[in-house]
């Protein structure tokens, strides 16, 4: 046992690197000496830029560089259809199609900048999309193929975009009753077989397949400035419409080198990450990053089943594994049996990201799967992984980890006003070791976004006093490990005390009774706010008034009255995001019976 804030006892102890499976040398061997001698300008020369040093562009170091080298022949993705079919597509004839796809743009007549639209579910011609439209020098904008007809066409009309790329059937159910409300979509494309001509098909709207037979496998990108628009990723905001993230392909250098170090991905690797490219972090490191390190790639059409997801990483030797703790806690619920079954002796590092990974979890992972989850940070501004546990280091379960080498972070502190203490010389004031505040980050690193389309004061908020400022509560241990609070908007105000809803979910998670648990704080006119939990069961258990009060009694035993929750609804459907965050204002929205804002990056529910 160790002590943890405020001398409550914290039952997870270090997971050391000794016992992690594998024997291969991580990228990054000392924290340390990476940390002090690592440049984003020695980082770029990792990469080969354009021939003719004509820029640098996503699409030829992800794709047409291994082409045109010793890994044409490597199998750059293999999908896994639903009823277990397999399709290798390798470096090659990804960078054939991806050239016919760049080529059909330029025959439509689509310019550098104009944004391309990709509502796909996850199969090849998503990726032949997503890396044709970086090649011809258009903004790729991908959608998550589950959204409704408002989230889309609010995102298209945001955009404004020129070419949406979808299915027949996402067609003919999301995309012809919005259709006439979007003057600026000069072209639909639509994969797959076509449609039997009728009503709603206009002859804006084309078959893909003929577009990319028509035109050839060859294609020279032209001249791209590291600076130029290449990626358009919506953010879904508490209130209001969704913001657009603006990323330029200078940020493929943040992706290969956070590939190298808080991945450790290595050219033999086979790599698996399960979110959906029509989020930041299925583009990110589901697209740009495993490619541009030359690796295979698992690309699964099937949805969340544990035996499914145990039998992919079994069968395609899965060494490399990115996934949601949403995910991992489901397969917790499934049970240890289900990882034993099977073989993942290939599985050498697992890494989480979407919401703060409980400490529960990484112990789990090396009992169940033979090696600990390694959690990261990083928000859809920054682009890539900013704060990590790697490789090379030790875990301290429920931390987030240490910043990225090249990465400066900091714990800011705010005055009784809700300014930015700072320093007589400008510099941002860092809080004490283990002092709560803001993680902020000084801002040029490759990936960093660059604007809020069409919202450049809401952009110009962000920085305070050479600071990003990442709206994420934490503190920082004496030994510069970073641990998540909350949202900022999320730390409960209760009777003089600052209560992280983070820590209480996590203590929740601990009994045995307890799948998940999303903590929000109530209106209280003596307290202010008191601490309201909403509890998911495992299977086996019951709602009932003994459980309730048992959890309640649990949870004062570990956190003490003042931090433990006053409340207990059971729930069995919590809301979450598609990237696994349990939406802790959504569920206060609820509570207090206020509007629920935007909801377009929600699941849906079962």
């Amino acid at each position: 046992m160790t002590a943890g804030k405020g001398g409550r006892p914290v039952r997870w102890e270090t997971i050391h690197k000794s016992i992690q499976r594998g024997i291969r040398r991580p990228n990054m061997v000392d924290y340390e000496v990476e940390r002090a001698t690592f440049t984003w300008e020695d980082a770029r020369t990792a990469l080969d830029g354009l021939p003719g040093g004509r820029g640098l562009n996503i699409a030829h170091e992800a794709v047409d560089r291994h082409a045109a080298g010793s890994r044409r022949d490597h199998v750059a993705l293999r999908c896994v259809g639903r009823h277990g079919e397999r399709q290798d597509v390798t470096y090659g004839e990804l960078a054939e199609r991806t050239s016919r796809f760049a080529n059909a743009l330029e025959a439509l007549g689509v310019q550098a900048g104009e944004r391309v639209f990709v509502l796909l579910p996850r199969a090849v011609d998503l990726y032949v999309a997503a890396l044709g439209t970086l090649k011809h020098r258009s903004v790729l904008c991908p959608l998550f193929a589950a959204f409704g007809p408002e989230p889309i066409r609010q995102r298209l009309e945001l955009g404004t975009g020129c070419v949406l790329v979808t299915t027949p059937t996402l067609y003919r159910r999301k995309v012809v009753e919005i259709r006439d409300r979007l003057p600026e979509l000069r072209h639909v494309l639509l994969t797959g077989d076509f449609p039997t001509p009728g009503s709603d098909l206009r002859e804006d709207t084309l078959k893909l397949d003929t577009l990319l037979d028509a035109v050839s496998a060859d294609y020279e990108i032209g001249r791209t400035d590291p600076q130029e628009m290449a990626l358009l990723h919506f953010t879904s905001g508490t209130t209001g419409t969704p913001k657009g993230a603006v990323h330029v392909h200078e940020a493929v250098v943040s992706h290969h080198a956070t590939g190298r170090i808080a991945l450790d991905l290595h050219p033999e690797d086979v790599f698996w990450c399960t979110a959906d490219p029509g989020w930041v972090t299925g583009t990110s490191y589901g697209i740009i990053s495993p490619l541009v390190h030359g690796v295979t790639c698992i690309v699964d059409e099937g949805d969340f089943d544990a035996d499914r997801w145990y039998g992919v990483l079994e069968t395609e030797g899965v060494s490399v594994w990115y996934t949601a703790p949403t995910a991992l806690r489901m397969l917790m619920q499934a049970g240890s049996d289900a990882a034993n079954t099977h073989d993942l002796s290939r599985l050498r590092f697992v890494a989480s990201v979407g919401e703060p990974l409980n400490p529960e979890a990484v112990v789990w992972g090396q009992e169940a799967l033979g090696v600990p989850i390694h959690d990261n940070w990083w928000q859809t501004e920054t682009g890539g992984i900013m704060v990590a546990n790697y490789a090379c280091m030790d875990i301290r379960p429920g931390s987030m980890g240490r910043p990225l080498p090249g990465i400066e972070a900091s714990v800011l502190v705010r005055d009784e006003r809700g300014h930015v203490v700072v320093a007589g010389d400008g510099a941002a004031l860092a809080a004490a070791d283990n002092e709560e505040g803001e993680l902020a980050l000084r801002p040029g690193w490759p990936s960093m976004f660059r604007d809020y389309l069409g919202e450049n004061e809401r952009y110009r908020r962000c920085f305070v006093d050479g600071w990003y400022l990442s709206g994420d509560l934490v503190r920082r241990d004496a030994d510069g490990y970073f641990w998540f609070v909350g949202r900022g908007d999320d730390v409960i105000k209760s009777a003089g005390h600052l209560i992280g809803p983070f820590e209480v979910e996590s203590t929740l998670l601990e009994h045995p009774a307890v799948a998940e648990a999303g903590v929000i704080g109530k209106p209280d006119p003596l307290s202010g706010e008191v601490v309201k939990a909403f509890v998911t069961l495992r299977a086996g258990y019951e709602p009932t008034e003994d459980l309730r009060l048992d959890l309640i009694g649990f949870s004062r035993k570990r956190l003490g009255a003042a931090v433990a929750p006053r409340e207990i609804e059971f729930d069995q459907h919590l809301p979450h995001t598609h990237s696994g965050k349990i939406v802790r204002r959504l569920l206060k929205a609820r509570e207090l019976g206020n509007g629920e804002g935007d909801t377009s990056s929600l699941e849906e529910q079962p």
